[in-house]
């Protein structure tokens, strides 16, 4: 069985073309997505209009809720959730606001962030403001009581893949559509790649287990962040262009 991994789109139509075009000569048997899917100032409609045609098993991610569940005030106030619902129109929202915070595909459980939170990394420690690899005992604790031969989650935009003493494999893919970002929540911190690649993983069950493979696609993120600069989103653009962002000041 082989599956691909996508995941944090956040509307970047172009970089998940790109993407889809090398899952294309993989023979895939599954497409997981696992959420923050048109969330940002490029391409949600375009997006998904790729994603409908696809099939893909997919969960919410926070973004995901953060549009569906916006109220008027949040709209009038925030300038890219007010164009992502213009662009997107009801369907895709109504259908964002249907996905589940988890699913299992074969011997494969996929959530977000954690299985219990859309907002807290599984994988990383940020208290220093850059993303550090949580020890085996703090993952093991966010995982709470889950166990499955594969854990796939996204949230941090940072690919990742490891085993744990146990045998649990669990791949973080990366981000299809941003390769960087900063935040204040819960502490200012930044996720980046340093390089503007679209990001996503390939698993494959083989005779020894299961396998992954971390991809890097390249794509015309030059063209992705000119759209985010006409969008009002030179924070975006950055990123896009970089794959690198700085830590917000305390």
């Amino acid at each position: 069985m082989r599956v691909a991994l996508l995941s944090d789109i956040h509307g970047n139509a172009l970089a998940l073309e790109a993407v889809l075009g090398e899952i294309q000569s993989e023979r895939v048997d599954a497409v997981m997505n696992l959420g923050d899917i048109f969330y940002g100032p490029l391409w949600p409609r375009r997006t998904w209009d790729l994603l409908r045609t696809l099939n893909a098993v997919t969960i919410v991610g926070n973004e995901d809720r953060e549009l569906f569940d916006a109220t008027a005030e949040q709209i009038a106030r925030h300038a890219t959730v007010a164009y992502n619902i213009r662009d997107l129109g009801e369907e895709p929202i109504e259908w964002m606001r249907a996905l589940p915070a988890t699913t299992r595909v074969d011997q494969i459980y996929a959530c977000h962030g954690t299985p219990d939170s859309d907002l807290i990394y599984l994988l990383e420690n940020i208290s220093s403001g850059d993303a550090q690899l949580l020890d085996e005992a703090e993952i093991k604790a966010r995982l709470g009581a889950r166990r499955d031969c594969v854990i796939v989650c996204g949230h941090s935009h940072t690919p990742r893949a490891l085993t744990l003493s146990d045998g649990t494999l669990i791949v973080n893919p990366g981000s299809v559509g941003l390769p960087a970002y900063d935040d204040t929540l819960p502490v200012p911190h930044r996720m980046q790649t340093g390089t503007p690649h679209a990001r996503w993983a390939l698993l494959e069950k083989t005779p020894q287990g299961w396998r992954a493979q971390l991809r890097s696609t390249a794509y015309d993120h030059e063209s992705a962040a000119r759209q985010a600069e006409a969008q009002q989103r030179p924070d975006w653009a950055g990123w896009l262009r970089t794959g690198l962002a700085t830590i917000p000041a305390r």
